[in-house]
């Protein structure tokens, strides 16, 4: 054994880098407080959509000014251990042995979703400013923007990032499978939330894949495993099919110990 072997002392080898649960815990809990926080400035008014008429989207802006400012900011910083969830959790799939597209499908997700969360936050920090919205056109784009990207930008990317966590976990075992297919079925509706974009009643799928997939996410993160090691200790890490994700051969009982 060479010196930098890690002794099987029962002990967990250390991942390093921060724990992607918390990470994800942290950004739905700013999350929840910018939307709690609005609606709290705002009286508990309806957040006004952009498809109602221009003068309603503008007035709304104008008499909520705090309710925009604090609410963008704090979106804008839920996407900060967002981006980090999904590079940390990129990191630990590779250090599983991971070696097929997932990991960076899911890396490519997740900070595309953190991206469009900060232009989303950052647009509606701008509607917030007096001299922006006493122009009504103006206003309107800005709130189309803020919703196109906080909305569809947001949760595909989300989507792509549970898919990335989701299908290497459940056929390698990483996560209990009604998780795994949980998480899939959230992502592909996700997905699919694009094509509100030209068919309205299809907007229901926007919090389902924001809230879902964000919870879905915190669940994920405590549960993906650390490294190799801790993966081999669960009896739901031998998935079939592990093998040929890992691109290696394994002698049948090897990797388990007798019942």
């Amino acid at each position: 054994m060479s010196s930098r072997s890690i002794p099987d002392d029962g002990r967990p080898a250390r991942s390093g880098g921060p724990h992607p649960g918390v990470l994800a815990l942290v950004s739905l809990g700013i999350f929840l407080a910018g939307l709690i926080t609005s609606a709290i400035l705002t009286g508990g008014q309806t957040f006004v959509s952009p498809f109602a008429s221009t003068g309603q989207v503008a007035a709304f802006f104008q008499q909520n000014v705090a309710a925009m400012r604090v609410g963008g900011m704090l979106q804008f910083g839920s996407a900060v251990p967002l981006g980090i969830f999904a590079a940390t959790v990129y990191a630990r799939q590779l250090r599983l042995g991971v070696r097929v597209p997932g990991p960076a499908i899911g890396f490519f997700g997740g900070v595309s979703a953190a991206i469009f969360l900060m232009l989303s936050g950052s647009v509606t920090w701008l509607l917030s400013r007096p001299e922006i919205t006493t122009d009504v056109t103006l206003t309107h784009a800005l709130a189309f923007l803020a919703f196109i990207t906080g909305g569809v930008g947001f949760v595909v990317g989300i989507g792509l990032l549970m898919a990335g966590i989701a299908v290497p976990a459940l056929i390698l075992g990483f996560m209990p499978r009604w998780l795994a297919w949980t998480g899939l079925v959230i992502a592909a509706l996700s997905e699919l939330s694009f094509l509100s974009m030209a068919i309205e009643p299809l907007q229901f799928l926007l919090p389902v894949g924001r809230f879902g997939g964000l919870l879905w996410l915190v669940a994920a993160g405590f549960l993906l495993p650390r490294n190799r090691a801790a993966a081999n200790q669960e009896p739901r890490a031998h998935a079939p099919g592990a093998s040929r994700m890992h691109g290696t051969s394994q002698t049948p009982g090897a990797s388990r110990t007798a019942p």
